[in-house]
């Protein structure tokens, strides 16, 4: 190593050990002023930006959890009017046509919209609902082991919605009927009493 190196080196060490001083002294001289501050303003500053900041937070948190309970609400009724009496596969299958038809785009986006959706009738003159027990609308009792049973199905079937579901099937009907519009469509699966179609 030669002369020119040594000095080049040490005067990169000399200025690095300048910034390092001064970068300390700074800090202490800015610490030492904050603890004689009085800090209160400081506090309550910081408090009303946190509470800024958290009420559209939690806000938005509020009405995210009001709408999801609301979808699963609305998807526990179609279960449990439609396929109270199945068993756990049949009432699947009812949740799982009620959430391929929320992602086609031949529904509506959402649950409620689709278990209430109803279209002009010909033949009866008038709006019909896609499920016939939205007509009438007969209310569960919210403590009986049916609704709860709907309820549980529909609340995994919400959760569980990224999954395969039932190859897409998207209509249904009891097997006693042979409605008209079944010959068009593809039968896919028989759960229970119920004939699934794609």
């Amino acid at each position: 190593m030669d002369y020119s190196d040594f000095m080049w080196k040490a005067i990169l060490k000399q200025a690095w050990t300048k910034v390092v001083a001064s970068i300390t002294s700074l800090w202490h001289s800015v610490y030492f002023h904050w603890q004689l501050k009085n800090k209160t303003g400081y506090i309550l500053l910081t408090a009303f930006i946190f509470v800024v900041i958290s009420i559209p937070t939690l806000t938005y948190q509020v009405v995210k959890y009001k709408n999801i309970q609301r979808n699963i609400k609305c998807l526990a009724l179609n279960v449990f009017h439609e396929a109270r009496s199945e068993s756990n596969a049949g009432q699947r299958a009812v949740a799982s046509v009620t959430l391929n038809r929320v992602d086609s785009k031949r529904y509506p986006d959402n649950i409620c919209d689709v278990v209430y959706e109803k279209n002009w009738d010909i033949i009866r003159k008038r709006y019909v609902g896609q499920f016939s027990w939205t007509e009438f609308d007969e209310p569960p009792k919210l403590k009986s082991k049916a609704w709860l049973r709907a309820w549980k199905i529909a609340e995994t079937s919400y959760n569980e919605k990224s999954r395969h579901r039932l190859n897409g099937a998207m209509f249904y009907h009891a097997k006693h009927i042979k409605p008209s519009w079944a010959r068009k469509k593809k039968p896919i699966a028989l759960i229970g009493r119920h004939i699934f179609y794609k």
